[in-house]
């Protein structure tokens, strides 16, 4: 994966929650804690931190930075921010040599830093939409490659709903709904 697949997520999200703005953000996000205003604010986090780590290079831990959105930014001030640090993490890919490693609990490369990025754009963009009643699913590449790339043991099937069910958000037929997960991005070198 690398900063195309990065910017084709970050598409998909400004598609779907672009138009929804003006919308009650401070409903749950699907399943989650988090209000939609909030789950985009940690999408923005998220993706800033990877392209930090990208740009540090840390062998053994997270820069110790955290983004804050503004508690006044509207849902749409939200989703600028969190699409912007999608940009930045696609620049940070982008020009990424691909023996490069940073942590991510253990040595992670740049491919695994986009796997995560469109990760948590994807799987939190479907988290809002639920939120907001809205019925959306991802992009069916992108779910199979994050599949290929962070869960190597993840079972056959529809990517969408195999992923999803990965991530403890839906249902696999014959298997137990998950309540604890983790991705595999670090490799071994």
């Amino acid at each position: 994966m690398d900063h195309q697949d990065v910017q084709a997520a970050v598409a998909q999200m400004l598609e779907v929650l672009g138009p929804r703005t003006g919308e009650e953000w401070t409903v749950p996000a699907g399943p989650l804690e988090w209000s939609c205003w909030q789950t985009a604010s940690h999408i923005g986090h998220d993706l800033l931190a990877y392209a930090g780590q990208l740009a540090a290079r840390p062998a053994d831990a997270y820069l110790l930075f955290d983004l804050r959105v503004r508690p006044t930014a509207s849902p749409a001030e939200a989703l600028q921010v969190a699409s912007a640090c999608g940009r930045l993490l696609g620049s940070a890919l982008a020009t990424a040599d691909p023996s490069l490693r940073a942590w991510h609990w253990g040595p992670c490369d740049p491919t695994g830093f986009a796997a995560m990025g469109v990760a948590e754009i994807l799987l939190h963009t479907h988290d809002i939409t639920r939120g907001l009643g809205v019925d959306w699913l991802p992009s069916a590449p992108l779910c199979a490659a994050v599949l290929d790339r962070l869960f190597p043991h993840a079972p056959p099937g529809e990517p969408v709903r195999v992923l999803l069910w990965c991530t403890g958000r839906g249902d696999l037929d014959g298997l137990p709904r998950r309540t604890s997960w983790t991705w595999k991005a670090a490799r071994p070198d």
